[in-house]
């Protein structure tokens, strides 16, 4: 998706009161947010969304580092519809490991903080190179 598209989504997504927009792809599962990778916890696995999405570098980070603490990540399908209480959410992107995501569409989604702090500590454990 351009940026042009992107951008206009993202402010029809705020004119009806969201700060970000989620996408799904053609087959009606969830992808990616703007700037955003998914990520959604069922309380013993992160959860990446099968779906045509750019595998961000904080999406790699963590995958690496969620595995060395022994929490393999997954991939499968999600849709909106399994979307409850069930299921944490957050975005990420190069900026944060994991923001918590309280809503997608008018869907609420469950918010355990853990998660959020499982992938910041997970993302703190990714050595620093020099350059």
């Amino acid at each position: 998706m351009g940026e042009v598209s992107k951008t206009v989504l993202l402010r029809r997504a705020n004119a009806r009161g969201f700060d970000e927009a989620a996408f799904t792809d053609r087959s009606g599962r969830l992808s990616e947010a703007t700037i955003w990778n998914l990520a959604f916890w069922d309380g013993t696995s992160v959860i990446w969304p099968r779906a045509d999405a750019l595998a961000g570098v904080t999406m790699q980070i963590l995958t690496r580092r969620l595995r060395t603490r022994g929490i393999p990540p997954q991939t499968r399908d999600v849709s909106p519809d399994e979307l409850g209480q069930h299921l944490s959410a957050v975005v990420m992107n190069s900026w944060t490991p994991g923001v918590p995501v309280a809503r997608i569409g008018d869907t609420p989604v469950g918010q355990d903080a853990e998660f959020a702090r499982l992938l910041h500590a997970a993302h703190a454990d990714e050595p620093l190179e020099s350059v």
